[in-house]
C-alpha cells in the first residue's frame, strides 16, 4: 500500500507557515509548496487539517494540493470530513477519535480509498484497525501543540499500541529528529507531524531524510 517506509506524515497547518493574519490565498499557496517540495522528497501521507475552513475553502485547498502530487506516491488524506476527501479527488481521510467509526467510512466511500484514524490506547487501536489502512498514536511526546494533553503516550505507550495490531502505526506529538530513535525501537512504522515540517530554515527533504536515516539506524541495530 505504501511504497516506502519509515512512513512520513505531514499534518498540515497553514498559520505555522504564513501566519495567523495572512490571506487563506497565501496560505493555500504555501500548502500547494510544501506539497509539491513533499511529492519530490516521497512523503507517505499528507493529511490536510485545516479545521477552520468551511467545506467549499477546504474542496479547493484539496483539490490544489491534489493536483500539485499527482504522479508521486504520496497521498492526500483529508481530516475527518469524508465528504469533502470524496469531492476533491483525495485519496483517502483521517478520522478523529470522536469521528464516524473507520467500518462505517469504509462502506461509504469507494475502493481504493485510504482511510486512517488517530488513537490514544491500545484499546482504541483494537477497536478500529480491522477497517483503518492505518492508524496515528499519540500525543506519544510533550508538545507545543497539545500543551494540555491529559495524558501522554510516551514510548512504552506506543509500543503497547503496535503490538496491539497489525497495520502500520505512526507517532504523533512532540516527535523530533533526536526522538526518532525512541519511536522507531518502539516498533512504529513511522511518523506524523506538524512543527516538523513547518520551519523555513530546513528543506523538507532534508528532514525526511533524517527521519529515515534515523529510523534505519535503529533497525539495522536490532
Amino acid at each position: 500500500m505504501f511504497p516506502e517506509q519509515p512512513l512520513v506524515c505531514i499534518v498540515t497547518d497553514r498559520r505555522r507557515l504564513v501566519g495567523e493574519a495572512a490571506s487563506f490565498e497565501d496560505g493555500r499557496d504555501a500548502l500547494v509548496a510544501l506539497a509539491e517540495a513533499a511529492a519530490s522528497a516521497a512523503v507517505s501521507v499528507i493529511q490536510i487539517r485545516e479545521r477552520d475552513l468551511e467545506a467549499a475553502p477546504l474542496a479547493a485547498l484539496t483539490a490544489a494540493i491534489v493536483r500539485a502530487t499527482r504522479g508521486s506516491a504520496t497521498r492526500v488524506v483529508v481530516n475527518d470530513r469524508l465528504d469533502v476527501a470524496l469531492a476533491s479527488g483525495a485519496d483517502g481521510v483521517h478520522l478523529r477519535g470522536d469521528s464516524i467509526a473507520p467500518h462505517r467510512a469504509r462502506a461509504l466511500a469507494p475502493a481504493p480509498f485510504l482511510i486512517g484514524s488517530s488513537v490514544h490506547s491500545a484499546a482504541e487501536a483494537r477497536a478500529c484497525a480491522a477497517s483503518a489502512d492505518y492508524l496515528i498514536a499519540g500525543t506519544v511526546f510533550p508538545t507545543p501543540s497539545k500543551p494540555g494533553a491529559a495524558r501522554l503516550l510516551s514510548a512504552n505507550g506506543l509500543r503497547e499500541i503496535v503490538s496491539a495490531v497489525d497495520v502500520p502505526v505512526l507517532a504523533i506529538g512532540g516527535v523530533t529528529i533526536d526522538r526518532i530513535p525512541e519511536v522507531a525501537a518502539a516498533g512504529a512504522a513511522g511518523i506524523a507531524a506538524i512543527g516538523l515540517f513547518a520551519s523555513a530554515s530546513r528543506a523538507v527533504a532534508d528532514v525526511v531524510q533524517a527521519v529515515r536515516t534515523r529510523f534505519d539506524t535503529v533497525r539495522t541495530a536490532s
